[in-house]
């Protein structure tokens, strides 16, 4: 479109011997032009068929704006609801390349009964040597074009703001060791690299499964069994001979264990805290004061065990809270005497999406493909959304192939563009990637295109798992439980920030999940939950992607990552890289953290 001035409107005005010396009233007209995209041309010829049929009425502010609310909001009008038209049509890929195909066909039609001018040629004819048009070899599958906007979305153009980003490759978070750090994988980067899961393949969801039925008495056996595995090392833990029932009179402090919950479906408070016993104490609710506790931090689905009193079996009054106990780490059996002289493991860590909300171009995907390539990691965790069901176009379904094509494309980039490092590919889905089964726990991708070669360099791995990557164990999730977790818990008197101890409780309650009852937008299947969703261990790295804010942090020994989000919105967002070694015990006896040095970076 061209730029619309007061010049041009005075000049096309002047055309049809219309005057106007009123400054104000041109720089309407101008704003008028650009706010209905309309050209200088149109907005008068527009303008003298409209004061045509009002006898000839002069231009001026109250004309002008009679003038748009009659002709220029109909323009406006028809032209969105054209757009809408296209919109609502059926479209697919298929279809797109049949219509290009048939014009394609026609001109070469007419070419064939012409003699085009010399130079008026716009393209070059069908030979054998070039059988297909510029056009048509576009949309033929090429690795340089899997991830062409053009392909996904008909009005795809790259996110202005994103390119314009500032602070590439910025590091903004560290932990350990990072000064002098060479930030790059071994000489054959992904070689040899044992990775597994902790559990075993037979013990971890490497399938899809049914869902949507199961019954209300599931779920309860479920939390009676996690209140009772918890109490059972609580006990162990702080030495507790029994637990009394939740709502049995004592004139005496007892000691009670249960679960905490709110008195009703809305948030949780100090004033609404419940805690629900297991059946072996009752079964049953009491209300819990809190206000003698020094320090609490409490959320709903947290087990805790609780000494107070309650004299009348309504209210137990709190005086100590005992809150869960981490598990162990995990520890190998067969010792290996070379720890100190192998090369640490380059491990990078990214979080959809990986494209910006305002366009379905895949630029920030290819920047860290970029990136890997430069750096040459040993092991790529790369985590969903990797089609975002909250992505503007794809909610309005302005896409040209099927959800399932572009994420194939997206993985078959990801795996081509990185076939000269070699490097080791982990894939994690999320609740948000539209193709996917929308439950939790999250069965792996499914890839059957995949080729041999391919396969072998790429692991599927459910949401959440635990791995076992060259000795050192890494706790992964896609679903964003800090985010949950955030606007459900309590405290008072803590001292320490809200995200760690949020992250405490998610390694001390053994489950990457602890959440009861989850957030809408999670659908849980207990029984699976119970089975996959559980720690085995306390991992020596737990990868948590959220909308919070990126950390890196050492809870309890743990070090715990939010690497953030490929894209925040329309602007490049960041990825995480670690360094980590398998360490033995120290001569003293004391764990050595295996993550030597972690950083988070822009993109």
């Amino acid at each position: 479109m061209a730029l619309v001035t007061t010049e041009t409107l005075k000049l096309e005005l002047k055309t049809f011997d219309i005057t106007c010396d009123d400054d104000s009233v041109l720089d309407e007209m101008v704003e008028k032009c650009i706010c209905n995209r309309i050209q200088a041309e149109d907005m008068v010829s527009e303008w003298v068929a409209y004061s045509t049929t009002k006898n000839g009425v002069k231009l001026s502010m109250e004309t002008l704006e009679q003038f748009e609310h009659e002709v220029l909001s109909k323009i406006k009008a028809k032209k969105s609801s054209r757009k809408e038209e296209i919109f609502n049509r059926t479209r697919d890929i298929y279809s797109l390349q049949d219509l290009i195909k048939a014009e394609e066909e026609e001109e070469d039609l007419l070419n064939s009964y012409t003699t085009p001018a010399k130079g008026s040629q716009k393209r070059p004819l069908t030979t054998p040597e070039q059988p297909h048009s510029k056009r048509t070899a576009a949309l033929l599958a090429s690795p340089g074009l899997l991830l062409s906007p053009t392909s996904f979305s008909p009005s795809a153009t790259p996110s202005q703001k994103y390119n314009q980003r500032g602070g590439k490759g910025e590091v903004v978070a560290t932990f350990g060791a990072v000064q002098g750090t060479r930030w790059a994988g071994r000489k054959e980067p992904g070689a040899g690299v044992q990775l597994e899961h902790v559990e075993g393949p037979e013990d971890s969801l490497h399938c899809s499964y049914k869902y949507m039925f199961q019954r209300l008495r599931d779920v309860r056996n479920v939390l009676t069994e996690k209140i009772e595995e918890l109490g059972e090392g609580l006990r162990s833990h702080f030495s507790v001979e029994e637990f009394s029932p939740v709502s049995l009179p004592a004139q005496d402090s007892i000691t009670v264990l249960g679960q905490i919950c709110c008195d009703s479906n809305g948030k949780l408070n100090a004033q609404s805290v419940l805690l629900e016993a297991g059946p072996e104490q009752g079964g049953q609710q009491v209300p819990v004061d809190l206000s003698e506790l020094k320090e609490y931090s409490v959320f709903p689905g947290q087990v805790v065990v609780m000494e107070g009193m309650n004299t009348t079996g309504r209210k137990l009054v709190a005086s100590q809270l005992y809150e869960g106990v981490p598990l162990p780490f995990y520890s190998s059996h067969v010792k290996m005497e070379t720890d100190e002289f192998t090369e640490p493991l380059n491990i990078l860590v990214a979080c959809g999406p990986y494209t910006p909300s305002d366009s379905l171009t895949f630029d920030p995907l290819l920047d860290l493909i970029s990136v890997i390539v430069r750096d040459r990691p040993d092991v790529c965790l790369l985590v969903g959304p990797f089609v975002d069901s909250k992505h503007e176009q794809i909610e309005k379904a302005q896409v040209t192939e099927t959800f399932e094509t572009i994420f194939s494309r997206c993985i078959e980039s990801i795996v081509d563009g990185t076939r000269s490092i070699g490097c080791r590919l982990v894939f994690v889905p999320s609740q948000r990637d539209i193709h996917h089964h929308f439950i939790y726990p999250q069965p792996p991708f499914a890839l059957p295109n995949l080729s041999k070669d391919q396969a072998q360099r790429v692991t599927l791995v459910p949401d959440p798992c635990t791995l076992l990557i060259d000795g050192v164990t890494f706790g992964l999730t896609s679903t964003d439980i800090l985010f949950h977790m955030s606007a459900e818990e309590i405290s008072y008197g803590t001292g320490s920030d809200r995200l760690t101890r949020i992250l405490k409780h998610i390694l001390s309650q053994r489950s990457y999940y602890p959440l009861y009852p989850p957030v809408e937008e999670v659908n849980m299947d207990y029984e699976k939950f119970q089975a996959f969703g559980q720690m085995p261990l306390t991992p020596d790295v737990l990868i948590v992607p959220s909308e919070l804010r990126y950390f890196v942090k050492d809870v309890v020994g743990c070090v715990c990552i939010n690497p953030g989000r490929l894209t925040k919105g329309q602007v490049g967002g960041t990825y995480g890289r670690l360094l980590v070694r398998c360490s033995t015990a120290a001569e003293d006896g004391k764990r050595e953290s295996p993550c030597l040095a972690a950083q988070v970076v822009k993109i």
